[in-house]
C-alpha cells in the first residue's frame, strides 16, 4: 500500500485505537436493523454469480458485514485501512479473506470486482476527495457490477462535519451524493432513507447503484 495522506493516517490511527470496542458494538449491529438488512439483500440480488468476480466491502472494518454478505451467497472478501480491524475480522471470521488497503488505491486489476459494498466507509473523507474515490470503484467493477454506498444523511442540510466518535466524519444530502457518483458512471437503481433508531442520532442514507457506460 502506497504512503498514506494525512487524512487517512489520522484515519488509521483512531480507528486503530479503539478497535477492540468497536467490534463489540457493531458485531450484531444488523440483527435490529431490518431495512438495512434488506437493502444488502437487494444488493446481494443484483451481484453477479459466483464465479463471475468477487464482491469487496471496502472499508470493512471488523468483518460483520463482510461476513452477513457471505451468508446471502456471495463470493466476498474485506478491505480496511486499519491493521487492527483487519486482525480482528481475521481472527473472527478465519474462512472469509482480509486484506489491508486503501479505497482509494487498490490493488486490483480494472473490471476484476463483482461488486462493491461501501458500508458507512467513505464518511470520513474529505468532501471533495469523494469524487476520486467513486472514480476507483468504478475501475475495478465488472461493467453493470452493482454499488451500495450506506452513509449518514444530512436531513436538509448540506454537506456537513460532525463529531463522529472516532474521526472527524461528514453527513451528505443523498442528491448530491448520487450526483457524484452519477458523474462517475454510475447509474442509479434505488435509495433506501431510514430515520435513526434509539441511541443513533442521524437519518441513514443508502444508494444502491450500477457501473454504467461503456467497457473501456
Amino acid at each position: 500500500m502506497t504512503e498514506l495522506s494525512a487524512h487517512l493516517r489520522t484515519t488509521t490511527d483512531a480507528y486503530d485505537a479503539v478497535a477492540d470496542l468497536y467490534a463489540e458494538l457493531v458485531r450484531d449491529a444488523l440483527d435490529t436493523l431490518p431495512l438495512d438488512r434488506a437493502v444488502l439483500a437487494a444488493f446481494a440480488e443484483l451481484a453477479p454469480p459466483s464465479g463471475a468476480g468477487p464482491v469487496a466491502e471496502l472499508g470493512c472494518g471488523p468483518g460483520c458485514v463482510t461476513a452477513h454478505l457471505r451468508d446471502l451467497g456471495l463470493e466476498v472478501f474485506g478491505v480496511d485501512l486499519s491493521p487492527v480491524m483487519i486482525d480482528l475480522a481475521r481472527e473472527a471470521y478465519p474462512d472469509l479473506r482480509f486484506e489491508v488497503g486503501s479505497m482509494d488505491a487498490l490493488d486490483l486489476a480494472d473490471g476484476t470486482l463483482g461488486g462493491i459494498v461501501s458500508w458507512y466507509s467513505v464518511i470520513h473523507t474529505p468532501p471533495e476527495e469523494v469524487p476520486s474515490y467513486f472514480a476507483e470503484f468504478r475501475r475495478v467493477l465488472a461493467h453493470d457490477g452493482p454499488l451500495l454506498l450506506a452513509f449518514f444523511e444530512s436531513e436538509g442540510e448540506p454537506v456537513t462535519a460532525f463529531d463522529h466518535k472516532v474521526a472527524t466524519a461528514y453527513r451528505w444530502p443523498i442528491d448530491d451524493l448520487a450526483r457524484l457518483a452519477a458523474q462517475a458512471g454510475f447509474l442509479e437503481v434505488g435509495r433506501m432513507l431510514r430515520e435513526p433508531h434509539e441511541g443513533e442520532r442521524f437519518r441513514r442514507g443508502h444508494l444502491l447503484m450500477r457501473k454504467g457506460g461503456q467497457e473501456s
